[in-house]
């Protein structure tokens, strides 16, 4: 919501963009990343796992130099010795010990062509993964101390699944404050031990500059640790790339990624507010920014968010963003992609218009039709029913605020809905974040304007760490009905107000049963409901 987003061609990933030296670093690494330095190479900031697929999980990791990523998997039962995110003695404790017999997996050379990153996939059998990453220095061999980290692999049968989702991280001028307690809301996530992470989104806030100090309506103080990438819009490769390395000083956050893994989509403001293929920067919006074409921005968003996200673009439909993630014989999730793909933004009441395109709408059809799994998630980037303005004549989300049939992009998801009634698809739940706080919408034909679809459910949940607003009305036509709905009585409220969420949805071992927590920033639940399987 409050910022932007936007899509790129392919091929533009790859064409002519250089690495940048100098990205800030969590407390105690050292910077300069195509800088060589003597000594042993540094992991800068801790590991992420992501994209588990069956028999596999994809580990990520960044060092300071020039060097080979190494991975060690170790084939143990017991959890309880391991600490996540550590940096652990390779000879030496119980870590150490449980990665003697461990299986050595040589993995990418990172370069300052990927900023120093790489991904590798590593084997995955059953319950709980555990790994260890280091970089050797491709002069000496040295090699780095051990960061570690676990992820959960592919449940089998007659598992639960636990699963949370949200979106929002780092906006409206809301950076890390450690004497607040820097992200707090991970460490809360993490306290309850989810399987999968589903970020919805605004993974950074590329168009959001931080300033040094805010006081806040109470007269109390919020102070942003600082770097040069959070200072001004994101515009060139290495700014973009600043705006994830600056979430990843986080303590809070580098202990839950390294605990869970997660399934990473994009929204805006990777880019720059409410952006769309082909857009040039005017007026107001474009006064930051000495770089207005948007699909230049978007090109270099979309780069450093594939080079520091865990996610795997193989694995993407388009080499992109969509793309379907099982999760054992009773989870499945499809992962939207509304930022790549639509039209610009408009009244969006008129002739049909895009905002999943053709492909991705039939894709997501056909996706959710062969699906074995008993529940179906689909992750969107933005709510369907939600008003989501963009200035005061034009509609950033899917909805028009027109009670009447589909129109605009209504239609396009109007066709995906009936697609999925003809082909009588069942338990397909909706999760998304985008608007800033935290909802339950029950979509109904009886109340529709448009009635040719099955009921379903669709649960928002957000910011995780960014300014919140009060609740957004409900266009009519898919006849959304708010059943919770939290959210703050101004707009903006810092995360010391308490209206940071997540959401969390626990499929029972036999798949019966699915149930809904809409949480906020302690991991307290605000609402739940019980979904029955049909």
């Amino acid at each position: 919501m409050i910022l932007s987003r936007r899509s790129l061609f392919r091929g533009a990933v790859a064409g002519g963009l250089t690495a940048a030296a100098g990205l800030a670093l969590p407390t105690g690494a050292t910077a300069g990343p195509a800088l060589v330095r003597s000594g042993r190479p540094v992991l800068t900031h801790g590991v992420q796992s992501g994209d588990v697929r069956p028999g596999s999980g994809l580990v990520w990791v960044r060092a300071d130099r020039p060097s080979r990523m190494v991975v060690e998997v170790a084939e143990v039962a017991e959890v309880a010795e391991f600490t996540d995110g550590a940096e652990v003695p390779g000879a030496s404790g119980a870590s150490g010990a449980a990665f003697r017999d461990a299986r050595r997996i040589p993995g990418p050379v990172l370069t300052p062509e990927t900023d120093l990153t790489g991904r590798l996939r590593v084997p995955a059998g059953c319950g709980r993964v555990h790994y260890r990453v280091v970089a050797e220095d491709l002069d000496t061999g040295v090699a780095s101390e051990p960061s570690t980290g676990s992820f959960r692999a592919v449940p089998g049968p007659g598992e639960p699944v636990r699963i949370q989702w949200s979106g929002d991280v780092v906006g409206q001028g809301w950076g890390i404050d450690r004497a607040h307690g820097g992200m707090r809301i991970f460490s809360a996530m993490a306290a309850r031990e989810p399987d999968l992470f589903l970020h919805c989104g605004d993974t950074v806030y590329a168009d959001g500059p931080l300033e040094e100090t805010v006081t806040l309506p109470d007269g109390r103080v919020w102070r942003n640790e600082m770097t040069p990438e959070k200072a001004a819009v994101a515009q060139t490769l290495a700014e973009f790339r600043g705006q994830f390395a600056y979430n990843l000083r986080d303590e809070h956050l580098r202990r839950f990624a390294a605990r869970t893994a997660q399934v990473v989509q994009w929204d805006d403001h990777e880019v720059t507010n409410n952006w769309y293929p082909g857009e040039v920067l005017t007026g107001e919006a474009g006064e930051p920014y000495t770089e207005k074409r948007v699909d230049v921005l978007a090109a270099r968003g979309f780069r450093a968010f594939h080079e520091w996200q865990p996610l795997d673009p193989r694995a993407a439909v388009d080499g992109r963003v969509y793309r379907r993630m099982p999760f054992g014989p009773h989870v499945e999730v499809f992962v939207l992609d509304m930022r790549s793909h639509r039209g610009r933004n408009t009244g969006n009441d008129g002739a049909p218009e895009p905002i999943l395109g053709e492909a991705q709408a039939r894709w997501l059809v056909d996706a959710l039709a062969s699906s074995r799994a008993t529940w179906k998630i689909v992750q969107s980037d933005m709510p369907l029913g939600v008003l989501v303005p963009d200035g005061d004549t034009a509609w950033e989300a899917v909805a028009n605020g027109r009670p009447g049939p589909p129109r605009g992009r209504e239609s396009e998801i109007a066709g995906v809905l009936a697609g999925l009634h003809r082909r009588s698809v069942r338990n397909v739940v909706w999760v998304t974040a985008d608007v800033h706080y935290t909802a339950a919408h029950h979509y109904a034909p009886e109340r529709a304007a448009f009635d040719g679809f099955d009921p379903f459910w669709e649960f928002v949940s957000g910011p995780l760490h960014a300014g919140a607003f009060g609740p957004n009305e409900l266009d009519p036509t898919f006849g959304p009905r708010a059943e919770f709905v939290r959210g703050p009585d101004r707009d903006g409220a810092s995360p010391l107000e308490g209206f940071q969420h997540f959401g969390e949805l626990d499929v029972a071992a036999d798949g019966s049963v699915l149930d809904v927590h809409l949480r906020d920033q302690d991991g307290g639940s605000l609402w739940s409901t019980r979904l029955h399987r049909a």
